[in-house]
């Protein structure tokens, strides 16, 4: 029998014993007085004279972490909420019945207890118990205190442990907590309206990517998990919703790396009556008010960097300016003055970054501003570490954004960068219905040469535009990507709870399957 299945047997063994004293297996409730943040914060300042006198009574519950047996007398420490508090538990105090159910506890175990504060000789602030409840039994084994859980996929895999045992991985998830009100408390008091379009689309659009697909059989039809709210969002806005936003879970069938998961988080608003530069700025003071809130400044550190999210430290420039800063300091080389347009100055390009042992692909039968964006993620992203602003993009690569008036093969398009990551895309949004449809012919073409990630044909979409749209900017912020950054986590699956893993590999030799729980 393996070792997990023998505790768990034993533990259910001592679950009936439990029962057997009068206490319920799995209570429906516990009334509590305080919870251990607040004991300790209310108390934690108090001497041992001043909790005696009024001696201070609480009733609180939590997890055991600690347990220590000493005769007829214990110490334990109970976890709540991330924060520890020690009760002690002496025969004399609890009874019989109440001591025999102590002797029955491990580690893990959730219990009540009714008591009264006190101070050790060492000066702990305590609980002297009174009473104990049992809660919970904890059938299986946590981690051992010194080696924790280690096994990082196990760690991904059962969060739920993980979150137990290690404090600095449930200080992670809090902050991104903090990180969603905050964008959500800057965005309603800039008079934007929350909403909720749909996850099913029965066209994959509003990005550039592989949907993931599904069927619903009552309509007999098939339709896509969303890859972006973007065009719904947008159709709201020809409906009169001028400022609109979404928190929303997206889902695009990519492959996973240290930035990306299949579903992840995005923020998406469009602002009506002003262009890319006017959502631009309401982004980026979005960030630096929720760099603030998250953090308490202005500063946090990622890896061996300190980013600076202060105003005066963003920095802005053109797709073009980046690759001719960059392009030195990438291949030894004088700074470029090239032609970005043309095919043959592009290939040019690629010839002599290749000459740099830099990789970048080029098919003269695609948009030369593909190659550019592929230029421009070889040359200059990895200098990125500052929060930076790159803008105009070419169209080739951004088929929902409005052109430039004076160079169509250019979009009114921004994003933006810290860590060396893009953390937010936006643009000056495409209303013009005949021009959207030619957009979409030429992503029908890209998909006819192989491109399985080009956009599809949204009818509906542009019959929306065609009842007529306000000029608006709108913008998608990457949550896991901001939560990253806030918390020093170098990949995404460290900031998303239950983040997509292979399915668990089960065996069927003795001693190394699954335990109990399946």
């Amino acid at each position: 029998m393996a070792l997990d299945e023998n505790i768990y047997e034993i533990r259910r063994e001592k679950l009936k014993k439990i029962e057997a004293l009068g206490q319920p297996a799995y209570p429906r409730k516990f009334n509590f007085s305080h919870t251990v943040p607040q004991i300790l914060s209310e108390y934690g300042g108090q001497t041992a004279e001043e909790l005696e006198s009024p001696r201070v009574t609480v009733r609180m519950a939590g997890r055991i972490m600690a347990i220590r047996l000493m005769g007829k007398a214990g110490f334990a420490h109970l976890q709540q909420d991330g924060q520890r508090l020690q009760i002690y538990v002496k025969k004399d105090a609890v009874g019989e019945a109440g001591f025999e159910l102590w002797k029955l506890l491990d580690l893990g175990d959730h219990i009540g207890i009714r008591g009264y504060l006190f101070r050790t000789r060492t000066g702990e602030l305590s609980i002297h118990a009174e009473e104990l409840t049992f809660l919970s039994k904890d059938l299986l084994p946590l981690p051992e205190k010194w080696h924790g859980l280690q096994d990082v996929e196990l760690r991904y895999r059962q969060r739920y442990v993980d979150l137990v045992m290690n404090p600095e991985v449930r200080a992670v998830f809090l902050k991104r907590s903090k990180l969603v009100q905050s964008l959500r408390r800057y965005f309603d008091g800039h008079g934007f309206v929350e909403v909720e379009t749909p996850m099913m689309h029965p066209i994959a659009g509003g990005a550039v990517a592989r949907p993931f697909k599904t069927h619903h059989n009552t309509l007999d039809m098939d339709l896509f998990l969303r890859i972006a709210p973007e065009l719904y969002l947008k159709r709201l806005t020809v409906g009169g919703f001028d400022r609109v936003y979404e928190i929303n879970r997206n889902f695009r069938n990519e492959g996973i790396s240290m930035r990306h998961n299949p579903e992840f988080t995005m923020l998406e608003a469009y602002q009506a009556y002003t262009d890319y530069l006017g959502i631009l700025d309401t982004t980026q003071g979005a960030i630096e008010r929720a760099v603030e809130d998250v953090t308490g400044g202005t500063r946090t550190k990622w890896g061996e960097d300190e980013i600076d999210w202060s105003h005066g430290n963003w920095r802005r420039m053109t797709m073009r300016e980046a690759i001719a800063k960059f392009w030195p300091e990438k291949a030894g080389a004088a700074p470029m003055r090239e032609d970005f347009a043309s095919h043959e100055s592009v290939r040019e390009l690629v010839m002599r970054v290749r000459a740099a042992a830099v990789d970048v692909g080029y098919d003269p039968a695609e948009p030369a501003g593909k190659t550019i964006a592929a230029l421009f993620e070889a040359v200059a992203e990895e200098h990125l570490v500052q929060p930076t602003v790159i803008y105009e993009f070419p169209t080739a690569v951004s088929p929902l954004s409005k052109q430039k008036p004076d160079e169509p093969d250019w979009t009114e398009r921004f994003e933006m960068f810290a860590g060396k990551m893009e953390i937010a895309n936006g643009f000056s949004e495409l209303n013009d219905p005949e021009d959207q449809r030619r957009r979409f012919e030429g992503q029908l073409r890209e998909r006819e040469r192989g491109d399985e990630e080009a956009h599809q044909m949204d009818e509906d979409y542009i019959r929306a535009l065609s009842y007529g749209m306000p000029p608006a900017g709108g913008v998608g912020v990457g949550i896991d990507r901001l939560a990253m950054l806030f918390t020093d986590s170098h990949t995404i699956r460290d900031v998303i709870l239950f983040p997509q893993l292979r399915p668990e590999k089960t065996s069927t030799a003795e001693g190394t399957g699954d335990t109990k729980g399946k």
